[in-house]
């Protein structure tokens, strides 16, 4: 996951996340991407281009795309880097939850100390070095 959200202008909601699906040839990709977006709180937005959508929608929607996959491991680089504090803090417990839910290895690359805090696991990286 990005912090510029990498969604597809062409594609509402729906197709954006349905994509990857598609694209490993699941059969149940239209109802697989409408359930990760009504999880996502997003079930009213599906035909909404990009365009239209609020940034913490977008994030949303980016996110029901990495997650509908139910990948192994999600890299996410400053997920929440371009939204207000309230927007990111749903963003983040979405995140948080999914990634229990699935059981997903989550890798996020911050430099919000909160959110960081809120991990298992930190690395620090100082002036290029591990500093903890």
């Amino acid at each position: 996951m990005f912090q510029s959200f990498q969604l597809l202008g062409n594609l509402n909601a729906l197709e954006n996340v349905m994509l990857p699906l598609e694209l490993a040839g699941r059969k149940d990709a239209r109802k697989a991407a409408s359930d990760m977006l009504g999880r996502v709180g997003l079930s009213e937005r599906l035909g909404h281009y990009p365009k239209v959508l609020s940034g913490g929608e977008q994030q949303r929607v980016a996110l029901a795309r990495a997650f509908v996959v139910q990948p192994a491991v999600l890299l996410a680089d400053e997920p929440t880097g371009s939204l207000d504090f309230a927007t990111g803090e749903t963003v983040m417990e979405l995140m948080f939850d999914l990634n229990r839910e699935q059981g997903t290895t989550l890798v996020l690359v911050t430099h919000d100390r909160a959110i960081a805090e809120r991990c298992e696991r930190r690395i620090t990286i100082e002036a290029g070095r591990i500093a903890a």
